[in-house]
Formats: structure tokens, C-alpha cells, sequence
């Protein structure tokens, strides 16, 4: 039984030495060399002589940056990957709960480390990847590590703005990455087109997923997600067979009409996660590609990365949600109403246990507490369950489907309604490219924002008389050129209301 994660890698290298894991736009790593250099930065850090503390790598996205993630671990720590892009003080208040023992950078990234005014020790990548590899220290270290030491901590904003960094140990990974490999049957002859950011979850799969199987990575240059059709020509070119993306890169895609122009067949394996997947433009790409395996997953970061998945198996109008489907292997989902389960298609808010679960937040035992909660169903020894803020129910064929946000659930016009609800029917209008939806409780106004420059706001209600009642119909339209996102590609909603509030004032 496997307990550290670098077991993956040191079993594929000897494996398959020369062949290429990692690709970036100027680098390239086989896993021979990956192996060593985790082992060379892994060794430098060994020198601090401490045992499961953060290090945060602030690094340009490349398979260094891999390796740097791995040379943390080999030193029996665990990494924070954080984007040379971030605001200053997000950067900061970060930091102020990490405390990192370092600050590890790379030659591009040393002007953002000095504007940061970081008072802590910053180490240069470039400068420590030539280090003799210590062997003997670095198997001692591995000697008494365990499967529960934090393999790396991710910060999520969540709904305040305020970052919370979530825990994870290796076993919750390896428990993601033998399923995940073995469901969607993952080998060394897998393409994979890298999109997440490094501190972004959902690339933990397309890292680790490599590492266990031989699989090659291919890490698609961000600016490409802005040109869909050089997008698409990239995928061709490099022979990318399978894409695990955030929605909004796939809606991207589906709305200028790129998969008009270029649909490269060598896509075999389409999966979205993050956020919900508009059923409309799942039904533009699965026009194109009706032969390819659609993958609709759904997890939290403090279920590392995946807790449900579904394998899409039958057609789905415009109008119709995709499910999230059933739990992932080893791990236990129930929607909860108040202390109670949920009868068949009842919301209520979906809970998680299993060994998925992070073990809290790092230096936040308030808010660890008020998530990770004892499970109300088991009054008879401890057992922790992550209670997720999202409403689910399950749907007639007992698959789950979710809903909103818990905050997204309002109280209008005496009226309990979900705004996800009201996005998915907007979402599903032909000339409708994107839609959110956010709640003026001041002026009890269900207020939708939306793109697309034909669909007219009377055309809108028009179409919106079928699909949903009246009292859940917007009061207030605002058309945008683009819908603002966050750095992990999601929706911003907070930036929506901010630019609400503006214009009422």
C-alpha cells in the first residue's frame, strides 16, 4: 500500500525514464529527470531540518514547477502553490495564516517576490536545482513519514473574500487518484491538455494522474483560452485526447463558434468541473464529438478535488441539468434537511465523509469547526463530515443533481427560490452565451446578468414563460461584454455585485 505520493513517481521512472511527463511552453521534463530534480530541491530544503510545515511556491506555471511542488514533499513538507499574478495583499494575507518556512521562487517571478516587500526567507528556483542529491537523508525522512502528513494546502476564498487554506494529506490524494485513473481509464498513451492553474485543485488530477499512469501533460498556455480557435488548433497539434476543464473554457469555445472551424477528433475523454456545466453548450460539444466519453464532476477542495461523478449516458435538452451524478469510490454523499436525510427529490444541502475529507484549515479552527462537523446521523463515536453550502436533491433516476449555492437560496415575493434555477433556464435561451443571477435584498430585486448582444431583455422573458414561473423571472437585466471570473475561472459574483451596487447608488 502506497503512503507517500512520490511513490508514483519513483515507480513510473523506473518504468519509463525517458519518456516525456510534463511539457511547457520552454520546457520540457521526462520522468527520469523529474525524479531527480524533486530529489535536488527535495535535498536543499532538508538543510531547515523540519517536518510537515508549509513551503509556498510562487512559481510561472512550468514542469518545474512540478517538480518544485515534489521537492517539498521528498523534504517531508508540504507546499502552497500561490500565482505570481495575485494581488499584493492577497498574496499577504495569505502568508499571515501560512506562515511559510520559505518562499520559493523562480527568475520570472522575482519582480512580483519583491514588490511583495515579503519579509520571510525567498529562495530562487534556479538557484538550488543543482544540489547534490542527499539519498540517505531523504530515506530517512521517508522511514517515518505517514500516509495522513499534509502532501499540499490550497487557499479558497469561499464566499467572504477571505482566504481559507484547505489541508490535504496524501492518502486523500491517492484515495482521488486511484479511482480517478482507474474510472476514466487513464494510461501512459493519455494526452493530457492541462488547463487549471496550480492552485486551482482540479489540476492535482492532471499532476498526479501522470505520475501514477506515465500519462504525458500537456500544460496549454493560458492566453489560448482567449482565442478559441487557436484553443482548438492547439489540442490538434499536440494530439490532446483528454481535457478535464472548468465550464467557462468549454462555453468559450461552444459560444464564438470555434468547434464550427475546428474540432479535433483526437479528443476522446471530455470532462468539466468547478462549476455547473450550461446543458446547452454541453449539447454543442457533444454534437461534435458523439463518440467521446462526457464527464460531468463535482467536489469541493475540501473533498479533494472529486466527490461525485457522472459519466453522461443519455440526451439532456437545453433546459434540463446535467446531474453530478453518484459518489466517487470510497466516498459517502448524503443531502441533508436540517439533522435528517432528504426524501427523493427534496433539496437539502449536500454533506460529504470519507477519506476524501481535508483534515480542516490551516490556523482557522473556527472555521474548521463550523464545517467539519460531527456527522448528525451518528451520535455513537466521533466522525467528521464536511458540510459543502451547496443544495442538491436527487433526481427520478437517484443521481444527484445540484442546485445553488445555500446562498444563493433567497426568499422573494413570499417565494423560497433558487437562483441556480433561474441561471440554468436562462443559460438554456438560444441566443443567451452566459447568465448569473445575484439578489437585491434591499430592493427585493432577483437581478440577472447576462451576454449575449442579440438576446434582447423582452426576448429573455419571452423565452423564460416556459421555463420557469413568473415570480422567479429577473427584475433587473444587465448586459455585459464578458462575465467577470475569478483566478480559478469561476464566476465572479462578488465583482457582480460590487458593480451592481455602483449603479444603484
Amino acid at each position: 500500500m502506497i503512503r507517500n505520493i512520490v511513490e508514483y513517481l519513483e515507480t513510473t521512472a523506473a518504468r519509463l525514464p525517458e519518456k516525456i511527463a510534463f511539457v511547457g511552453k520552454e520546457e520540457r521534463l521526462s520522468f527520469g529527470n523529474l525524479l531527480q530534480r524533486s530529489k535536488r530541491i527535495g535535498s536543499y530544503f532538508l538543510r531547515y531540518g523540519k517536518r510537515n510545515v508549509p513551503i509556498a511556491v510562487m512559481t510561472e506555471k512550468t514542469p518545474s514547477s512540478v517538480a518544485a511542488f515534489l521537492g517539498c514533499v521528498y523534504s517531508g513538507n508540504f507546499y502552497t502553490p500561490i500565482d505570481p499574478s495575485m494581488p499584493k495583499e492577497r498574496i499577504l494575507s495569505i502568508f499571515d495564516t501560512l506562515r511559510p518556512q520559505v518562499l520559493l521562487i523562480d527568475e520570472k517571478s522575482k519582480k512580483a517576490a519583491e514588490h511583495l516587500e515579503y519579509a520571510g526567507e525567498t529562495l530562487v528556483l534556479e538557484e538550488i536545482v543543482h544540489t547534490e542529491i542527499a539519498e540517505e537523508a531523504l530515506q530517512k525522512v521517508r522511514r517515518t513519514a505517514i500516509d495522513a502528513d499534509p502532501l499540499y494546502a490550497l487557499f479558497t476564498s469561499g464566499s467572504t473574500g477571505v482566504p481559507k487554506g484547505v489541508v490535504i494529506p496524501h492518502h486523500s490524494v491517492i484515495n482521488l487518484v486511484e479511482w480517478y485513473t482507474e474510472t476514466f481509464d487513464i494510461s501512459e498513451k493519455e494526452i493530457i491538455g492541462n488547463q487549471a492553474p496550480f492552485y486551482f485543485d482540479s489540476s492535482v488530477k492532471d499532476i498526479y494522474a501522470v505520475l501514477k499512469t506515465g500519462a504525458t501533460m500537456e500544460i496549454i498556455p493560458k492566453q489560448f483560452f482567449s482565442f478559441p480557435v487557436k484553443l482548438m488548433e492547439y489540442v490538434a497539434e499536440k494530439e490532446i485526447n483528454y481535457v478535464d476543464w472548468v465550464p467557462s473554457a468549454f462555453c468559450i469555445v461552444a459560444n464564438t463558434g470555434a468547434l464550427e472551424k475546428t474540432a479535433p477528433q483526437c479528443l476522446k475523454k471530455i470532462a468539466f468541473c468547478g462549476e455547473i456545466m450550461p446543458t446547452k453548450q454541453y449539447n454543442m460539444w457533444r454534437a461534435k464529438y458523439p463518440h467521446a466519453v462526457f464527464a460531468n464532476i463535482y467536489g469541493p477542495t475540501e473533498a479533494t478535488v472529486d466527490c461525485t461523478y457522472y459519466i453522461v449516458d443519455r440526451e439532456f435538452a437545453d433546459d434540463e441539468p446535467l446531474p453530478i451524478g453518484y459518489p466517487c469510490r470510497n466516498t459517502d454523499i448524503f443531502i441533508l434537511n436540517g439533522d435528517r436525510l432528504a426524501q427523493a427529490e427534496e433539496t437539502g444541502e449536500l454533506c460529504i465523509r470519507g477519506r476524501c475529507l481535508a483534515p480542516g484549515y490551516y490556523n482557522n479552527p473556527e472555521k474548521t469547526e463550523e464545517a467539519f462537523i460531527q456527522n448528525p446521523l451518528n451520535p455513537h463515536y466521533p466522525e467528521k463530515i464536511y458540510k459543502t453550502g451547496d443544495m442538491a436533491r436527487y433526481n427520478a433516476y437517484g443521481e444527484i443533481v445540484f442546485l445553488a449555492r445555500k446562498d444563493h437560496q433567497i426568499k422573494h415575493m413570499g417565494h423560497r427560490i433558487e437562483l441556480g434555477e433561474i441561471e440554468a433556464a436562462v443559460n438554456s435561451i438560444d441566443l443567451v452565451e452566459n447568465g448569473a443571477c445575484i439578489y437585491d435584498e434591499g430592493g427585493q430585486r432577483i437581478v440577472l446578468f447576462y451576454c449575449g448582444k442579440e438576446a434582447t431583455q423582452s426576448y429573455i422573458l419571452k423565452k423564460l414563460r416556459d421555463k420557469v414561473p413568473k415570480y422567479m423571472f429577473p427584475n433587473v437585466m444587465i448586459l455585459l461584454e464578458e462575465m467577470p471570473h475569478t483566478l480559478n475561472s469561476k464566476i465572479d459574483r462578488l465583482r457582480l455585485k460590487e458593480y451592481y451596487d455602483k449603479r444603484v447608488e
